[in-house]
C-alpha cells in the first residue's frame, strides 16, 4: 500500500513538472492586427549544423530594403550570434498576396560563390514575424500525426538537372502561411503561426526588366502560382536571379497563449520517462545502501559502542572510528579546494535558481536569448556565495588570508572559461561569423565580472570570515596515523571513476535531447524533465560519495576530502567522452574550425559539470562524516 502511495505521489509530480511549460509569462504581449495592418518580416541569422558558424542575413547578396535597421538585441542573442535586422518582405492582415516581386539580381564571381559556400554547408535562412519564427512543416511517414517543423528554410540545394553535372539552386520563391486567430467581436486577428515552402524557378520575362514587368513563369493576374521546382533557378555567375514570395492567410483555432505548442510539440516523452525511471532506479538503489549503512553505523555501532565483543567484531564493526583522531585533519591544497567549493555552490544557486524559474514558466521561449541571459546575471550574483562558503571552509582549515582566498574564488573558475571563450572567439572572428562576440558585449562581460561579481565574492568572503569557525566533532591528534596498504578496489583513481558512473548514468539520456536541441538547433523546452533529472543527479552524487566514503573511512584511509570532491565530480569525464561519442556519431561536422568550436564549447560545459557535480559530493560527504563521528562517544 506504502509502495503504491509513493507511485501515485511521484507521478503527480511528474506529470504537474510535465505540464509547467503549458502556461508561461510570454517575453512580449499580444499584439492585435486588423484587416490590412501592416506586417513586417525580420531576419535573423543563417545557420548550418555542418559548420555551427551563423552568419549574419545580409552577408549574401539577398534583396535588401531600403534601409537596413538592426534590432537591439539582448545579452543572450548576441552571445548566441542573434542577428535581427528589417526586410523586404511587407505583408498586410488578411490580404493574400501571389507572386509578389521582391528584386532582381546579377550574380557576380564573388556572389555566386558565396551563394555556392552556403549551399554546400546547408545553411538555413531564418526569419520571424511577430516573435514567432519561420518554420517549415514537415509531413511524417504516419500520415495522421501532426507535421514536423523545421527551423527556417535551405538556402537552396544541390543536385542534379536534366541529368547534367550536379549544380547549385536557389530557393528564390517563397510561399509563406500566415496563421491568425481571430477575435469576432472586435473583428482583430493575432497571428498564431508562421510557414513557409520555398521553391527554385527560374522566372521568365518579355522585353527590358523594370518595375511594371510582368514574370510569365508567375502571374498574379492570370493565377498563375508557383507550386513546384521543375525549372529551377541555378546559381552561377552572370545568371540574373529574381527573387519572388507569395502569402496566404489561414485562420486557426489555435489560441494566442498556445501558439508555442506546435513548436514545443514533444514526440518522444516515452524517452524521457524511460530516462527518469532508469534513473529513479539508480537512486533507489542507492538510498538503500546509505540507509544500510546509516542502520549499521549508527543503530549498531554507536548504541552497541560500550558493549564488550570479541577482538573480531570490534575490528570490522568499528575499523572508522579508529581514524577519528585523523578525519578532520585539513588535506593537501586546501586553498584550491574551498576555491572549487565556493564555485560549485555559485554554480548549484544558479542552475537551482534558474531551473526553477524555468519550470514555473518565466523563461518563455518567445524571450530569445532570455535563458542566457538569467544564466549570466545568476552566475554573477551567486557570487556572494562562492566568496562566503570558500571563506568559511578556509577558516576552518586555519587558514588566515582571506583576501587571497576570495581573490582566487573570484578568478580562478570564471578566468578559465574566459581564456577558452576569447580562444574561440578569436577563431570565429577569423571566419567572418555572426558568432563572434562584438566589443561592447565583451566589455559588459567583463563589467559583470570585475564590476559586479568580484565585489560580491569579496563582501561573501568577509561576511563568511567573520563567522566563527566551523568547530570539529572530534580533536585532531598531533601525529598523523600511517595509513595501511588497501585492497585493490579502494586504489584512489578506481574508486573516483567508479563513483562518476552513477551520476552520469542519471542524466546522460537528458543529456542527448540537451546536445540535440543546442547542436541541432532544435527547442529544449522541457524544464519539467530536466527539473526531475537535476535532482535525480544532486540524490545520486550525494549518495555514491557517502558510500564510497563509507568504505575509505572503514578501510581506516582517512584523506577523504580531495576524495569526495573528485568521486562524484568524476563524471564530468564521462560526460566529455560521450560529447565525443555524440560529435562523431549524429552530428556532420566537417570543417576543422567547427570542430575545435564544438569541443572548446564542451569542455567548458564538462568543467562546470565537474565543480557542480564535485561540491555536491564533497558538501554529502563533510556532513556524513561530521554525523557519524559526533555520534560516537571518543575516549
Amino acid at each position: 500500500m506504502a509502495i503504491q502511495r509513493l507511485q501515485l505521489w511521484i507521478s503527480a509530480l511528474c506529470l504537474l513538472l510535465y505540464h509547467a511549460h503549458a502556461f508561461y509569462l510570454p517575453g512580449v504581449a499580444p499584439e492585435d492586427f486588423q484587416r490590412g495592418d501592416e506586417l513586417k518580416v525580420k531576419v535573423n541569422k543563417l545557420t548550418s549544423i555542418k559548420t555551427q558558424l551563423p552568419y549574419s542575413y545580409y552577408s549574401l547578396p539577398f534583396c535588401r530594403p531600403d534601409v537596413t535597421i538592426d534590432n537591439a538585441e539582448n545579452l543572450g542573442e548576441v552571445l548566441r550570434g542573434d542577428r535581427i535586422e528589417n526586410s523586404p518582405y511587407v505583408f498586410h492582415m488578411r490580404e493574400p498576396q501571389m507572386c509578389n516581386v521582391v528584386c532582381k539580381i546579377t550574380l557576380d564571381a564573388k556572389a555566386a560563390k558565396d551563394f555556392k559556400e552556403k549551399i554546400e554547408d546547408e545553411y538555413r535562412v531564418n526569419m520571424i514575424l511577430d516573435n514567432l519564427p519561420l518554420v517549415v512543416p514537415v509531413k511524417r511517414q504516419d500520415q495522421d500525426s501532426p507535421p514536423m517543423y523545421q527551423h527556417g528554410f535551405h538556402v537552396g540545394l544541390k543536385g542534379q538537372y536534366a541529368r547534367i553535372e550536379e549544380k547549385y539552386f536557389i530557393h528564390n520563391h517563397l510561399s509563406f502561411t500566415v496563421k491568425y486567430h481571430q477575435d469576432f467581436q472586435t473583428d482583430s486577428s493575432r497571428i498564431v503561426g508562421f510557414e513557409v515552402k520555398p521553391f527554385s524557378v527560374k522566372h521568365d520575362y518579355e522585353g527590358e526588366w523594370n518595375e511594371k514587368t510582368r514574370l510569365l513563369t508567375c502571374d498574379p493576374h492570370a493565377k498563375r502560382a508557383v507550386l513546384n521546382s521543375d525549372s529551377p533557378q541555378e546559381v552561377e555567375e552572370k545568371k540574373e536571379i529574381i527573387f519572388t514570395y507569395d502569402v496566404e492567410f489561414q485562420e486557426s483555432d489555435v489560441k494566442w497563449a498556445s501558439r508555442w505548442d506546435t513548436y514545443l510539440l514533444m514526440t518522444d516523452d516515452q524517452i524521457h520517462w524511460f530516462s527518469i525511471v532508469n534513473s529513479l532506479m539508480i537512486v533507489l538503489f542507492l538510498s538503500g545502501m546509505v540507509a544500510m549503512i546509516m542502520l549499521r553505523t549508527l543503530y549498531r555501532d554507536i548504541s552497541k559502542y560500550n558493549q564488550l565483543e570479541t577482538q573480531e567484531e570490534a575490528q570490522e564493526e568499528t575499523g572508522w572510528k579508529l581514524v577519528h583522531g585523523d578525519v578532520f585533519r585539513p588535506p593537501a591544497n586546501s586553498d584550491l579546494l574551498c576555491v572549487y567549493v565556493g564555485t560549485g555552490v555559485q554554480f548549484f544557486g544558479m542552475i537551482l535558481v534558474t531551473m526553477t524559474f524555468a519550470v514555473l514558466g518565466f523563461l518563455s521561449p518567445s524571450n530569445r536569448g532570455g535563458l542566457m541571459t538569467a544564466m549570466l546575471l545568476l552566475w554573477v550574483f551567486m557570487g556572494l556565495f562562492a566568496g562566503y562558503s570558500s571563506a568559511r571552509f578556509y577558516k576552518m582549515f586555519k587558514g588566515t588570508e582571506w583576501k587571497k582566498i576570495t581573490i582566487k574564488t573570484a578568478f580562478m573558475f570564471p578566468g578559465v572559461v574566459f581564456v577558452i571563450f576569447l580562444v574561440l572567439n578569436a577563431l570565429i572572428w577569423g571566419e567572418k561569423s555572426s558568432g563572434a562576440v562584438p566589443f561592447g558585449t565583451m566589455f559588459a562581460l567583463v563589467f559583470l565580472w570585475f564590476g559586479i561579481s568580484v565585489p560580491l565574492v569579496f563582501v561573501g568572503s568577509y561576511v563568511g570570515f567573520k563567522k566563527p569557525a566551523i568547530e570539529d566533532p572530534v580533536k585532531t591528534n598531533k601525529i598523523p596515523r600511517q595509513i595501511p596498504e588497501q585492497a585493490w578496489y579502494m586504489n584512489p583513481i578506481f574508486s573516483i571513476l567508479i563513483g562518476g558512473i552513477l551520476p552520469f548514468g542519471a542524466v546522460f539520456i537528458e543529456l542527448f535531447f540537451i546536445l540535440t536541441s543546442i547542436w541541432l538547433h532544435q527547442f529544449y523546452y522541457i524544464f519539467g524533465f530536466l527539473f526531475i533529472v537535476f535532482l535525480i543527479l544532486f540524490v545520486t552524487c550525494a549518495e555514491i560519495t557517502i558510500v564510497l566514503c563509507y568504505f575509505q573511512l572503514c578501510s581506516e584511509d582517512y584523506l577523504w576530502w580531495w576524495r569526495a570532491y573528485l568521486t562524484s565530480g568524476s563524471s564530468a569525464l564521462y560526460l566529455f567522452l560521450y560529447a565525443t561519442f555524440y560529435f562523431f556519431t549524429k552530428l556532420e561536422i566537417t570543417k576543422p574550425v567547427s570542430g575545435v568550436l564544438y569541443f572548446g564549447h564542451m569542455l567548458i560545459v564538462s568543467y562546470a559539470f565537474f565543480v557542480l557535480t564535485g561540491t555536491i559530493g564533497f558538501y554529502a560527504c563533510f556532513w556524513f562524516t561530521r554525523l557519524i563521528y559526533s555520534s560516537v562517544k571518543i575516549d
